[in-house]
């Protein structure tokens, strides 16, 4: 929906992950849109590079987030916000759920 605006669809991907789910990092983002990670890293380092990301190390992982610093921060979070009201219903509930670890083994859904 974004993408006349930022030029690709992996930019509005990874805005739209980032802004669910606070932070994340470039083969998880690949991974749950089913994309090329190389087109990940490169908008994530692209979006990094213009200040509108931080990114900081655990481990051997670079973990991504908004910069709290960036002066059009309010006004882009307003625009991701509007554009994810337009995806379908099950598109906005899947990018909201975070699972961080695997399911016990037997727990009902």
């Amino acid at each position: 929906m974004l993408e006349p605006i930022l030029g690709s669809t992996n930019a509005e991907r990874v805005l739209l992950f980032i802004l669910t789910r606070d932070q994340g990092y470039a083969n998880e983002i690949a991974k749950f849109f089913d994309t090329d990670l190389n087109g990940v890293q490169k908008q994530l380092d692209k979006l990094e590079a213009g200040g509108v990301f931080i990114s900081y190390k655990v481990g051997k992982t670079k973990l991504f987030q908004f910069n709290p610093r960036y002066a059009f921060l309010k006004e882009l979070r307003t625009l991701l916000d509007k554009t994810l009201t337009y995806y379908p219903p099950e598109e906005q509930a899947r990018l909201r759920i975070i699972r961080r670890r695997p399911r016990r083994e037997g727990k009902p859904l």
